[in-house]
């Protein structure tokens, strides 16, 4: 593993929150560790935010679980909130898998 990668696991482990991902059907999920930094102002209207939910989690709960790639229509539940995910983009370093970039939307308290 690179510094790019052990960086990466670093901020996420410091700054990230326990969230769960859940497949559609809700047969199969997986606890991981997530960041998902805060709402810029600009985002921020109303007191509701306007932009997508945008999270980083590494590879490691998803490959040790057998979850596979998280897929658009996933879920994700981050404390009370739970989020559908519009798009997973896979994170490199060089051809290693390191992480995914979960974008997701909605954010309805359940």
């Amino acid at each position: 593993m690179s510094y790019r990668t052990e960086r990466r696991r670093r901020q996420i482990s410091a700054k990230g929150r326990q969230m769960v991902l859940r497949r559609v059907d809700g047969n199969t999920s997986v606890t991981v560790q997530g960041y998902a930094p805060p709402a810029q102002s600009a985002d921020i209207m109303d007191a509701t935010v306007k932009a997508s939910f945008i999270c980083q989690i590494t590879n490691d709960e998803l490959a040790s679980s057998g979850y596979g790639s998280p897929a658009a229509m996933d879920r994700l539940r981050d404390g009370p909130k739970l989020y559908t995910l519009t798009d997973a983009t896979p994170v490199y370093d060089g051809p290693t898998l390191c992480g995914w970039t979960l974008i997701a939307a909605g954010g309805e308290i359940s």
